[in-house]
């Protein structure tokens, strides 16, 4: 027989019954070396291994023979409840600190009733009716105690999640009858009325509060949502404009009522700092009081609120690393995560390796919607100095970046270049301006050591000499990577990168647009940037084509070490598609270090006189 409450038939909700089985042991535990040692046999694997649990705190040297057997008589039964049985005969022979435990355990505990009763709003709401639809034991099943603890405590965590703050339970009862051998379950949960979000009240900001709202998920009069306060906060923290963010709900007095627009917390700091003067209230006492009553005859709401302290507006930060394409490397940067009311950024970075010297800066303005939309302005100097390619270049751009609801960002720009340089023994000066589009997105999970996550990225660019640019050339270059888990123990990794430029003033495009490869990130078993064709001379000239390609196999040998199998292929070229592609495999070993991993390669290339060459780097593959 089922029998339900009268507002809503259901029952059922999934749960490791293993896990609570044991918590409701008690006791703390202690070593196996100073606790009772216990052989069990008569019953399965689960009900002997809570029984050892229940027993391991026993002393042996505490009692006597017969008291010790009659504790240990006690505590195996204690541990048999929990999976439904109440009447086991036990027999206990002590040998040493161990006790020999011969159970038979007689006929469990079955299920007679279950009777799981929703109440209140809880009872139309489908996570609820979902939770009670998924409990795994029906009636004639044998009693187990964890799947109804777990119940429990899973309704009492969606009432908190999900806004029904005036929950209690008004009937959790678990009626045991051992001679009936028969078990009664009721649970009744009255989830009162659900709350809904009230005003979202911001205090000690220095950014436009209209920018801050615009952060928000949700609307006043939404259902609450404990997800939605999270993604408030963590939408905080990813404009980097605060050093301190607290986001709660106002629940510290009886009734949660909204308060009336343009009242409540009023805790504004400029950009300097300094708090501001708040308005006079625009509405009259009675007027106030008259708006909370109605307000509060409808459904109840709990307003957000939301502390906020200023981030450093000057951050530093300074790195070394070292890798085989460029050796010796260092970077400083120049971060100020907010420069006015407005969240407007600007950040600056200086490179240093022996091949290439970059100084770069990029000013953003945040637009309306803060994590999505923005206007960029960059700027950037480099100069290089590597085998054949000697140049000097600068760089400004202009851009207007938006981001999807599916993480793809959109990026639409016009840059300016001019580049003096020195490729293959041909010098040039060029001044180009193009526009181009570009697409990306980058998913990751646990980003320092992904074990999962992907990268993609498509760019077009344009120029013409219609409005004064010195070379005509169509670019477009694309790349994707992918990272994945074959259990805990196998990580791979995929890439592939394609190139293009179509134009006829090849020796009017700088050696940054055209297309080179070889190195730690492209084809190992080559120098940096080595593969490109060349001139009569031997002379690398650089491609307008461009195709790599890697598989790696890793496997956990230990704790944070990997080995790592590859193979890279890929060229430069000048027409698609090339006879041959430059080949290299090899191994290597990876040490997830806490500045990231460490990277070791030995590779060997199959187009070259070479027999191996080392590869090394610190970083993840994204």
């Amino acid at each position: 027989m089922k029998l339900f409450g009268a507002r809503h038939p259901l029952r059922r909700l999934a749960l490791n019954g293993a896990a609570a089985s044991l918590a409701l042991a008690g006791l703390a535990p202690l070593s196996s070396a100073l606790g009772m040692k216990a052989k069990v046999g008569g019953v399965d694997d689960a009900v002997a291994d809570n029984i050892e649990v229940y027993l391991k705190p026993l002393k042996a040297s505490a009692y006597r023979t017969e008291r010790l057997i009659a504790e240990v008589q006690r505590l195996t039964a204690e541990a048999m409840r929990p999976f439904g049985y109440y009447a086991p005969e036990i027999a206990v022979n002590i040998v040493d600190n161990r006790a020999d435990i011969d159970i038979d355990p007689g006929k469990p505990v079955r299920i007679e009733l279950l009777d799981f009763t929703l109440e209140g709003e809880a009872a139309e709401d489908k996570t609820f009716i979902s939770a009670l639809d998924a409990y795994p034991q029906e009636e004639g099943d044998v009693l187990l105690h964890a799947p109804y603890d777990a119940l429990r405590s899973k309704l009492s965590s969606l009432a908190l999640q999900r806004g029904y703050f005036d929950w209690s339970f008004l009937d959790r009862r678990m009626e045991i009858r051992p001679w009936e051998h028969s078990a009664r379950l009721y649970l009744r949960l009255d989830s009162g009325e659900r709350y809904r979000f009230g005003r979202v009240e911001f205090q000690g900001y220095h950014i436009e509060l209209e920018r801050l709202e615009n952060l928000v998920p949700f609307s006043a009069g939404d259902p609450y949502l404990a997800g939605e306060v999270a993604r408030l906060s963590q939408s905080l923290a990813q404009t980097r404009w605060f050093g301190s963010i607290s986001v709660r709900p106002r629940l510290d007095q009886g009734d949660v009522a909204l308060l009336p627009q343009g009242l409540g917390f009023w805790n504004e700091l400029d950009v300097e700092g300094i708090e501001r003067v708040p308005p006079a209230p625009r509405l009259s006492g009675q007027a106030v009081s008259a708006a909370t009553r109605i307000q509060q005859q409808g459904p109840p709401s709990v307003p957000i609120d939301v502390v906020l302290a200023p981030a450093d507006r000057h951050q530093f930060e300074f790195g070394i690393g070292y890798a085989t394409d460029v050796g010796p490397r260092t970077r400083l940067t120049w971060n100020q995560p907010w420069i006015n009311r407005y969240g407007h950024r600007l950040n600056h970075d200086l490179y240093f390796s022996a091949p290439e010297q970059q100084l770069t800066g990029l000013y953003e303005m945040p637009l309306d919607d803060p994590l999505r939309d923005s206007y960029r302005l960059q700027y950037g100097l480099r100069h290089q100095d590597d085998d054949d390619t000697r140049t000097l270049e600068s760089t400004v751009e202009a851009a207007r970046r938006w981001t999807f609801d599916n993480d793809w960002e959109q990026s639409l720009y016009v840059r300016g270049t001019y580049e003096d340089f020195t490729q293959a023994g041909v010098s040039n000066q060029v001044l180009l301006l193009y526009p181009g589009i570009s697409w990306s997105r980058t998913r990751t999970r646990h980003p320092a050591f992904p074990t999962w996550g992907d990268r993609q990225r498509l760019a077009v660019e344009y120029s013409s000499d219609a409005w004064g640019s010195a070379a005509e050339f169509l670019r477009i270059t694309g790349d994707s990577e992918w990272i994945r888990m074959l259990g805990d123990d196998s990580r791979f990794v995929g890439r592939v990168g394609v190139g293009s430029i179509t134009t006829d003033d090849f020796e009017d495009i700088p050696p940054s647009l055209r297309f080179f490869t070889g190195g730690d990130r492209s084809v190992r078993g080559y120098a940096y940037e080595s593969l490109s064709p060349k001139d009569d001379k031997g002379r690398l000239v650089g491609g307008e084509q461009l195709f790599t390609a890697s598989v790696e196999a890793q496997r956990r040998i230990t704790g944070k070490w990997w080995m790592a199998g590859f193979v890279d292929t890929g060229d430069a070229f000048s027409d698609w598609w090339p006879d041959d592609l430059n080949t290299g495999a090899g191994l290597g070993v990876r040490w997830v270090s806490p500045v990231g991993p460490i990277r070791f390669d030995v590779a060997h290339p199959f187009d070259s006189d070479d027999a191996y060459r080392i590869h090394f780097a610190i970083g993840p593959e994204f």
